[in-house]
């Protein structure tokens, strides 16, 4: 028997059947299109996932935000390293605004921020992401009556942590209350600042490593080393920072903020200001008020619409004994008041 490609049967003058070379083409042509149509729905997930995370997930960065010369000095020092890339490690005392001025240099380096706070507890997990569940599908086959097939699939979803979403997509990670976390859940951060690679120990082939996107930068911030419940970082972490250390404000910045933030004029948070900084310093390092404790007595006084010396002096005795230790502590405290 002799087998033909193609029928010779016509119809109104054309072959009404494909040659094989033909068909071979056609199909090539549909697997094409086929994986082309593929490629084009990946890449549109990929941004769907991106615009649902950047709209649910990263952290609005607040409006109020009070600069002066000194302000704008620490800022464009701050935007100068992180422009050529390198993380930025902010140390200071508690409540001299740390976290507020990292916040305003991520926005106005204009990329979306994601924010991690530091604690005893957190871990890599915290970080990176990791199988948030397991997804168990199951089918039976019954195409045959009395035979029976089952099949069960079970499909693990992963879901990314702030770190890894800056990486991925070039946010800027603020990492409040750095010095906080363990040092080792941190090692993940060496590849990152080194060779430009995030690497997710739990996943698996290609997707354990994430190259890290030319807009990453982050932003650290923590405590001195004095201060209760801190850790020192590694050393081969602190080698690949820069470290700046911020203090308190000068006078007549610190009133312009507690006067913004508060909804004062200058005459009012004068009052406060002046009296916070007499308290701090009287304080030990890691007890020292910060210029919060100046917006928090100011918000009260407005509320209640009293600003004699009296007044400030019992709502600072409240701010101040928050981390009273014992009795004596605390009588010491509401001395150093009452000599003010």
């Amino acid at each position: 028997m002799v087998y033909f490609g193609v029928h010779n049967r016509k119809s109104i003058g054309k072959t009404i059947h494909q040659t094989l070379a033909g068909r071979r083409v056609e199909l090539e042509k549909k697997e094409k299109q086929l994986s082309k149509l593929k490629s084009s729905l990946s890449v549109m997930g990929e941004e769907l996932k991106k615009e649902k995370v950047e709209t649910e997930y990263l952290v609005p960065v607040p409006d109020s935000w009070v600069e002066t010369e000194p302000v704008k000095a620490l800022k464009d020092k701050i935007k100068n390293w992180l422009v050529l890339k390198y993380p930025v490690h902010l140390i200071g005392p508690t409540g001299c605004g740390k976290t507020s001025i990292a916040l305003q240099v991520a926005k106005e380096f204009g990329r979306p921020v994601v924010w991690l706070n530091g604690d005893e507890s957190i871990t890599t997990t915290d970080l990176i992401g990791g199988y948030s569940e397991v997804e168990v599908s199951t089918i039976r086959d019954k195409y045959i009556h009395n035979v029976f097939k089952d099949k069960d699939i079970l499909k693990a979803d992963w879901v990314d942590n702030p770190l890894t979403l800056a990486c991925k997509y070039g946010y800027t990670l603020v990492y409040n209350e750095f010095s906080r976390a363990k040092p080792a859940a941190n090692n993940v951060l060496l590849s990152v600042f080194s060779e430009g690679v995030l690497e997710l120990p739990t996943q698996f082939g290609q997707e354990r490593y994430v190259k890290v996107h030319p807009e990453f930068r982050a932003i650290f911030t923590s405590n001195p080393v004095e201060y209760a419940g801190i850790h020192r970082p590694q050393d081969a972490l602190l080698d690949r920072m820069v470290g700046i250390y911020m203090d308190y404000y000068d006078r007549e910045t610190e009133v312009d903020i507690v006067a913004a933030h508060a909804g004062l004029g200058r005459k009012e948070a004068s009052s406060v200001v002046d009296l916070v900084r007499k308290v701090r310093e009287k304080l030990p390092d890691a007890e020292k008020i910060g210029t919060r404790a100046g917006i928090m007595v100011s918000k009260i006084l407005k509320n209640a619409g009293r600003f004699d010396r009296q007044s400030v002096k019992a709502l600072l005795g409240d701010v101040i004994t928050s981390k009273t230790k014992n009795r004596e502590d605390f009588l010491h405290r509401i001395k150093v008041l009452d000599d003010i």
